[in-house]
């Protein structure tokens, strides 16, 4: 949920500067800004970094399905393979054996 907040908050942006949309796009994206820095909060994580850092791999794997689902255009190879080796590093970060 969160990477969706931050993608559509993003892209509200991006809509408003690269396709000419209104400025009033800056409405929602702000509000779904504020969405995805409060659900991040809500990520069960002794350390914010490692809930960050493990973050991101989803992000870009989010990144890519907004690519096909909203923007209509097909993730090719090197998306698919991307998106793949940042959800392998996410994973290494999230379970990776831990000290105490």
């Amino acid at each position: 949920m969160a990477a969706a907040a931050e993608i559509a908050g993003c892209f509200a942006f991006w809509a408003w500067l690269r396709l000419e949309r209104s400025p009033l796009w800056l409405i929602p994206g702000m509000a779904s800004l504020a969405l995805y820095a409060f659900l991040l909060t809500r990520v069960d994580s002794a350390a914010a970094g490692r809930a960050y850092a493990t973050y991101g791999g989803v992000y870009i794997a989010a990144s890519v399905l907004w690519l096909w689902l909203v923007e209509h255009k097909a993730p090719d190879r090197w998306d698919l393979i991307g998106a793949g080796v940042c959800l392998a590093g996410a994973a290494i970060i999230l379970l990776g054996p831990r000290h105490a």
